[in-house]
């Protein structure tokens, strides 16, 4: 995958970055693709590197992803509530699945999607095989795991329990305004926001 490079010019000479290093400069984070472990913990580094920056100041994650791997994604979000700048998110393109859950995550009135983006929740996917007890303790715990999530769904969009439940039973899809009805998101918008400075 080719990676842009920008190239920046001072007094003291040019510095090339490439483009999300150079959005990490402005605390601006991408999240692009599937969400697995090295992805979580690039982003994971990320937001820390930022909090140690500047605590005070805004973050923004930026979200166009299908989901992955639930682990990775809660690594990522249990990160986003421990350190102490708010962090601001926003969906370009897709955010499904667990990146639909980080989407709902951000701070709240700093949740936003733009006009063409979509979102779509479902549970958890999941298989095994082996001994019938190996299957019945993935199968318990992939159940433990569906009820986590609906319970953030729940408490992130102020949906009932028994909503998300009912919702998650399939693929989801919602436009921009049907996330914001749901309250996965605060508001769509259409050109930039300031980044808490």
């Amino acid at each position: 995958m080719l990676i842009p490079t920008v190239i920046e010019k001072s007094q003291y000479g040019e510095r090339a970055y490439d483009i999300y290093s150079r959005l990490l400069r402005d605390r601006i984070i991408f999240l692009g693709g599937p969400i697995d472990d090295h992805t979580a913990n690039i982003v994971i580094a990320q937001l820390i590197f930022l909090e140690n920056e500047d605590p005070k100041k805004d973050i923004s994650l930026y979200i166009n992803s299908p989901g992955g791997h639930v682990t990775a994604g809660l690594a990522i979000l249990d990160t986003m509530n421990f350190i102490k700048p708010d962090v601001s998110t926003i969906c370009v393109g897709i955010a499904a699945s667990m990146g639909a859950v980080l989407l709902s995550a951000g701070a709240k009135g700093k949740r936003f999607v733009l006009p063409n983006a979509e979102v779509m929740i479902h549970q958890p996917m999941g298989g095994t095989e082996g001994q019938a007890s190996d299957i019945a303790i993935s199968a318990k715990h992939i159940l433990k795991t569906k009820d986590s999530l609906n319970k953030i769904l729940s408490k992130n969009t102020g949906q009932p329990i028994s909503q998300i439940e009912k919702d998650v039973d399939r693929d989801y899809y919602m436009s921009a305004e049907e996330a914001k009805k749901y309250g996965l998101i605060d508001d769509i918008i259409k050109t930039r926001i300031s980044n808490g400075k």
